[in-house]
C-alpha cells in the first residue's frame, strides 16, 4: 500500500534536534536583533536561521527554525551541509543555544518593557524576542569595530565586505553560505586588503591586533566572564582600539551582560527617544537607569523597534497568524494527498 507524502518536517525528524527553550520564542526577531541588517553570514531566509561555522570537521551548514509557534516554540537544529562528528554537533547545540539566548527567560524581561507605557506596542511586537549573543570573541569584535561612529547600514556594509573578503565558503543548494573570517586569517591579514573592506587605517589595526591577542590567548572569553562588569569593561579598553563604547557593546553582545548600556551611542539615543517620546536627554537617560539590570535589553528593543518599522520583523501577532495558516495548508495538503480511506483523509490521527 502507497504510504501519503510526508512533510519536510517529518523528513527531517530524525536528524534534526530539539533545542529546549522557555515559551514564549520569537526566533525572527531574535535573529534579526543579532544580524542588525542582512548579511552574508547571518541569514535569514524567512523561516529559517541559516549560518555556517569552521569546525575542526570542515565548514558546516546550519539551519534553525521553530517548528511549533512562539508561544509553543519546537525550536529544531538541522546539519544542511558538511559532515560534523557528534562532539561537533553537540558544540552547535550550546552555541546556538548561546546565541539565540534560549536559556534566558523572556518573563522578566518582557515585564520590564511592559512597564513602560510608550514602550508596551514594541514590547508586544517583540513579545519573545531574546538577547542574542556573537557566536565567538573574535566575531564579537569583528562585530563591534566596524560600527564605531559609523552608521548600522556603514558599518554593516564593513563587515559583509570582510565576510566576503576573507571568509571560507560552503555552496548548498545553488547558493553559496559564508563563515565569519578565523582570527588566524584577519591576524595575517596585510593592511591593503582590510582597508579594501571600508575600515580606517585604525581600524585595520586594530581589529588585526585583536585578532592576534585572541589567536595568541592574550584575550579569552573563559578569562572575562568571571569578572564584575566595572572590571570586565577595564580589561577590555586595555586592548587598541576598544574605548568604553565598544567595551560596553562587547559585554552585551557577546557575553549578555543586560545591565550594560553603551554609552554615547547616538544612534541608539536617537531611535529610542523616538520610540519612547522622549521631552529631553535627560528624560531618556532616567529611563535607560530605571532599567537596572536590563538597560541592555531596553537597547535592544530600540534596535528591534527600528527593524519593526522598517519591515524587517513581523510583529508576534504577525508571525502567529503565518504559522497558524501555514500549519492549515500542510494539513490540507496533506490531506489531499493521501490514500482515499487512509486516516490523513479521513482527518484522524494514525
Amino acid at each position: 500500500m502507497r504510504s501519503a507524502p510526508t512533510s519536510r518536517a517529518d523528513q527531517d525528524d530524525a536528524a534534526a534536534v530539539r533545542l529546549p527553550t522557555i515559551a514564549p520564542f520569537h526566533l525572527e526577531a531574535t535573529v534579526r536583533v543579532l544580524q542588525r541588517r542582512p548579511g552574508s553570514h547571518e541569514v535569514w531566509d524567512g523561516n529559517r536561521y541559516l549560518r555556517v561555522f569552521t569546525t575542526p570537521d570542515g565548514l558546516v551548514l546550519t539551519a534553525v527554525e521553530n517548528r511549533g509557534s512562539i508561544h509553543a516554540p519546537d525550536v529544531r537544529l538541522s546539519i544542511l551541509a558538511g559532515a560534523p562528528s557528534a562532539l561537533t554537533r553537540r558544540s552547535f547545540e550550546q552555541t546556538l543555544a548561546k546565541m539565540l539566548g534560549l536559556s534566558v527567560d523572556p518573563a522578566p524581561l518582557h515585564a520590564a518593557a511592559m512597564r513602560l507605557r510608550s514602550l508596551r506596542p514594541t514590547a508586544l511586537a517583540l513579545r519573545g524576542m531574546r538577547p542574542p549573543r556573537f557566536a565567538t570573541l573574535f566575531e564579537t569584535f569583528g562585530s563591534v569595530v566596524p560600527f564605531q561612529q559609523l552608521s548600522l547600514d556603514a558599518g554593516a556594509a564593513i563587515v559583509r565586505r570582510l565576510v566576503e573578503r576573507f571568509g571560507e565558503e560552503l555552496a548548498h543548494d545553488g547558493k553559496s553560505y559564508a563563515a565569519f573570517p578565523r582570527p588566524s586569517v584577519i591576524a595575517d591579514a596585510r593592511l591593503p586588503p582590510l582597508l579594501a573592506c571600508g575600515l580606517s587605517r585604525a581600524k585595520a589595526e586594530s581589529l588585526r591586533s585583536l585578532a592576534r591577542a585572541v589567536e595568541e590567548g592574550e584575550v579569552r572569553e573563559e578569562t572575562i566572564v568571571p569578572l564584575a562588569t566595572s572590571d570586565a569593561l577595564a580589561a577590555l579598553t586595555a586592548f587598541r582600539g576598544i574605548g568604553p563604547w565598544s567595551a560596553a557593546l562587547v559585554l552585551l553582545r557577546g557575553f549578555g551582560r543586560l545591565e550594560v548600556f553603551p554609552p554615547g551611542d547616538s544612534g541608539a539615543i536617537r531611535g529610542l527617544t523616538a520610540l519612547l517620546r522622549s521631552r529631553s536627554p535627560e528624560s531618556l537617560a532616567r529611563t535607560i537607569e530605571r532599567f537596572g539590570a536590563y538597560r541592555g535589553y531596553l537597547y535592544l528593543c530600540g534596535l528591534g523597534g527600528s527593524l519593526l518599522a522598517k519591515g524587517l520583523i513581523r510583529s508576534a501577532d504577525a508571525a502567529a497568524q503565518t504559522h497558524d495558516s501555514c500549519g492549515i495548508n500542510e494539513r490540507l495538503t496533506a490531506s489531499a494527498a493521501a490514500p482515499a480511506g487512509s486516516a490523513a483523509s479521513a482527518g484522524r490521527s494514525p
